[in-house]
C-alpha cells in the first residue's frame, strides 16, 4: 500500500482521464501506479463514471456531502434571500431556528439543527455571515476644504524631495 498522502481535489476531466487508463489498461491498480491515486478513489471514480461526463471538466466534482434535506435547506435558502431582499440581517441563531420551524412543517425526524449543520448549509448554499459596517464618525461639512490645501502641500513637499534625491 503506497504511503499516506496529504488530502487532494481532483478536476471532473482528471478523474475521467484515470477511468479510461483504468478501462483500458488492466484496471484500478494500474491507474493507481500511473496517476499516484489511491484504487479506492480509482474504484470510486468508476461508480461515479456517468455523472462525471455530464459535468464541466475543470469541475472540481462531488467533493463534499450532499444535504440529507435538500428540500428544507431551498427553503431556508429562499428565506435568507428575502430577508437580505429587505435589508435585513440574518443570524445563524435565526438560521437554525427557521430550519427547526420548517422541519417541523415538513414533519422531519431527528433534525437538530445544530451549529455545524448551519454551517455546512451555508458553505453548501454559498452564503456568508455579513457584518454591519457603520462610519465611525461623521466628518463635518468643510472636510473637503481642510483636506484639499494639506492635501496639495503634502504633494508638493513630496516632490521638492524627490527633485533633491533624485
Amino acid at each position: 500500500m503506497p504511503p499516506a498522502q496529504s488530502r487532494r481535489s481532483y478536476t471532473a476531466g482528471f478523474k475521467l482521464e484515470v477511468i479510461t487508463y483504468a478501462e483500458e489498461n488492466g484496471g484500478n491498480m494500474a491507474a493507481q501506479r500511473k496517476f499516484g491515486v489511491s484504487e479506492k478513489l480509482v474504484r470510486d471514480w468508476r461508480k461515479q463514471k456517468d455523472a462525471l461526463h455530464q459535468t464541466k471538466k475543470t469541475t472540481k466534482a462531488f467533493r463534499g456531502r450532499t444535504a440529507y434535506w435538500p428540500d428544507l435547506e431551498n427553503q431556508l435558502e429562499n428565506f435568507v434571500m428575502e430577508q437580505r431582499s429587505s435589508c435585513r440581517a440574518v443570524s445563524t441563531v435565526q438560521l437554525r431556528l427557521k430550519a427547526l420551524e420548517i422541519s417541523k412543517t415538513m414533519k422531519i425526524q431527528n433534525f437538530k439543527a445544530n451549529p455545524s449543520w448551519c454551517y455546512r448549509f451555508m458553505k453548501r448554499k454559498g452564503l456568508a455571515m455579513r457584518q454591519r459596517t457603520t462610519l465611525a464618525q461623521h466628518l463635518p461639512a468643510d472636510h473637503i476644504e481642510t483636506v484639499c490645501p494639506w492635501s496639495a502641500k503634502k504633494t508638493q513637499h513630496q516632490q521638492r524631495q524627490h527633485h533633491q534625491h533624485g
